[in-house]
């Protein structure tokens, strides 16, 4: 097997495409700027972690499966008279991850529960919820 085949076999099974997609320019770059091979492989491995936490966001609320794509920011508070503003904002920052608390929304239909929850998905696709449970 070739040097090449058995690269192209081996990113395959480290499931890392970008890296793969990097290593010939990469490698070109290396040998003309003479890296060592620690700056070299630091970069080639940089290059695969920003791609999945470019993409792993959408991944994570494709996982989800979240019914629609909604935000806070469309929240028509002034529609649903009954949800208290400052608390759903105050959910919007976050806070409970670090506290690691647990949220429940209950209410009667329309009450945007689930609008709430989907906005949710910036949590996804900051990677902060990589070891969250969403129930619906």
């Amino acid at each position: 097997m070739s040097t090449a085949a058995e690269l192209a076999h081996l990113f395959r099974t480290l499931k890392a495409p970008a890296a793969a997609r990097a290593l010939p320019k990469l490698a070109e770059r290396a040998r003309a700027e003479e890296w060592s091979y620690e700056r070299f492989a630091e970069t080639l491995l940089s290059t695969e972690v920003a791609s999945r936490d470019a993409h792993g966001g959408e991944a994570r609320i494709k996982q989800a499966r979240f019914p629609a794509r909604k935000t806070l920011e469309e929240f028509d508070f002034s529609f649903q008279r009954s949800v208290q503003k400052t608390l759903v904002l105050h959910l919007g920052q976050l806070d409970f991850l670090t506290a690691k608390d647990n949220v429940v929304l209950l209410g009667p239909p329309g009450t945007g529960k689930t609008h709430c929850e989907t906005s949710g998905r910036s949590v996804l696709g900051r990677g902060q919820a990589r070891r969250r449970q969403w129930w619906r």
